[in-house]
């Protein structure tokens, strides 16, 4: 086996409290559409993609919501096609209520065109909407480290 690994990221599984809550959130808001939906009482989840990809799925099996202080999932983050796009999902975030961990379009470090927006979904799971050009008059939140770090 050589040391180049030919792998990418299939799909992200997310463990929830609320179904419901968290479905309206990635469905609502952030836009993804249904794929399949377990409805079972004790086996609830979900299948979300763009429509014709699988990108997310949800399962209802989380006794309390994300803790950043355990090991494991550190962010979930989402790549825009543009800046623009991605201040069009911090308006529709803000009118959902989400609270911002930056204020704005913000840079992944300092001098970097690559910038978004970092928040949490209804559980806590830190998410990030990014872009890897175009925030080039964004600022850097953090001179010490990369943004989504230490949010």
């Amino acid at each position: 086996m050589t040391a180049t690994t030919t792998l990418r990221t299939g799909h992200i599984g997310l463990n929830v409290t609320d179904l419901d809550r968290s479905l309206a959130f990635y469905r609502d808001v952030l836009g993804f559409t249904v794929h399949g939906e377990g409805k079972e009482e004790d086996r609830r989840y979900a299948f979300l993609g763009d429509g014709e990809k699988l990108l997310v799925t949800l399962w209802q099996q989380a006794g309390a919501p994300f803790d950043a202080g355990r090991a494991g999932l550190h962010h979930l983050a989402f790549e825009a096609e543009s800046v623009e796009r991605v201040r069009e999902y911090e308006t529709a975030l803000k009118e959902y209520g989400v609270a911002f961990a930056y204020e704005g379009v913000v840079a992944l470090r300092e001098g970097s065109a690559a910038g978004g927006i970092f928040f949490h979904d209804p559980d806590g799971t830190r998410l990030e909407i990014s872009v890897p050009t175009g925030a080039e008059e964004a600022p850097a939140p953090v001179a010490s480290a990369p943004t989504c770090g230490f949010f």
